[in-house]
C-alpha cells in the first residue's frame, strides 16, 4: 500500500518552496538584483516581465501564421499539394 503521509508531504513542499527561493535567489545575483534599491527592483522586475509578456504574444500570434507560410512554400517546392481551402 502505497499513501503519502503528511509530514512526506510536509516535507515535499519545503523542498520545493527552498528550491524556488534558490532560483529566485539565484535570479537575483545574475540580474544584480540583490543591489538594487527596493523601488529599482520593482521597475526592473515590472520591465522584465512586460518584455517577456510582448515576446511570448508576439511567438503566440506570429509563428503560426511563419509556419503555415513556410509549409506552403516547401510542399509547392517538393510537389506537395495541399487540399485546404484559401
Amino acid at each position: 500500500q502505497t499513501y503519502c503521509s503528511s509530514k512526506e508531504t510536509t516535507m515535499d513542499l519545503r523542498r520545493v518552496k527552498e528550491y524556488f527561493s534558490w532560483l529566485y535567489y539565484q535570479y537575483q545575483i545574475i540580474s544584480c538584483c540583490a543591489v538594487l534599491e527596493p523601488w529599482e527592483r520593482s521597475m526592473f522586475n515590472t520591465i522584465l516581465v512586460t518584455i517577456i509578456a510582448m515576446v511570448v504574444y508576439t511567438a503566440y500570434v506570429f509563428i503560426p501564421i511563419h509556419i503555415r507560410l513556410a509549409w506552403e512554400f516547401f510542399s509547392k517546392i517538393c510537389g506537395y499539394h495541399s487540399t485546404i481551402a484559401n
